[in-house]
């Protein structure tokens, strides 16, 4: 809760200084998905504080990408460096790159079910051949990442079977059961 707190002030500062520069009446954002909670929290705040209206378009940051590849209009784009880079060499976003959080990958569970052990790499992958399914992103970062780790892990395979890509937040498909 600590970090979100600290990711919505980064933001909401970045968002304020932004208002201050278009006198927008409604700021169009593009976010990837691992913005999502604290920008829903500080989204409300941010709107009573300024009175500029703010629209998010939250997802997967290769859905993003396609969005900003077919003409997508935005004011502010928060996705990861490599997908900011590539858009910038292409000339759809500006350089100007400001990094506002760092986001890393977890696990989550249905409330009420054990926690797994992943204090290792052996204890996680133990972890993840036992899981019924494990979800990941299928348009993410995460879910790319994730990919790699379980090659890298020699599980592929094994997990084939369990997995399931998912279009929305990997931590809500397992909080309603999903995975």
């Amino acid at each position: 809760m600590k970090t979100q707190r600290i990711i919505a002030a980064i933001g909401g500062l970045a968002l304020t200084l932004l208002a201050a520069q278009t006198q927008a009446a409604e700021i169009k954002v593009l976010s990837s998905t691992a913005m999502k909670t604290a920008l829903e929290e500080f989204g409300p705040q941010f709107e009573k504080a300024t009175g500029n209206k703010v629209a998010f378009t939250i997802g997967p940051a290769a859905v993003l990408k396609k969005q900003i590849d077919q003409g997508a209009v935005f004011d502010v784009a928060i996705l990861t460096t490599p997908l900011t880079d590539s858009l910038a060499g292409e000339g759809k976003v500006d350089t100007t790159r400001i990094a506002i959080a760092h986001a890393g990958i977890g696990v989550a569970i249905q409330k009420g079910a054990p926690k797994p052990d992943i204090s290792t790499a052996e204890a996680f992958k133990r972890a993840l051949l036992n899981a019924k399914s494990v979800g990941l992103s299928a348009a993410g970062a995460s879910g790319v990442y994730l990919k790699t780790l379980f090659e890298k892990l020699g599980i592929t395979d094994e997990l084939k079977p369990k997995l399931k890509l998912l279009q929305g937040a990997a931590g809500e498909a397992a909080a309603n059961g999903e995975v």
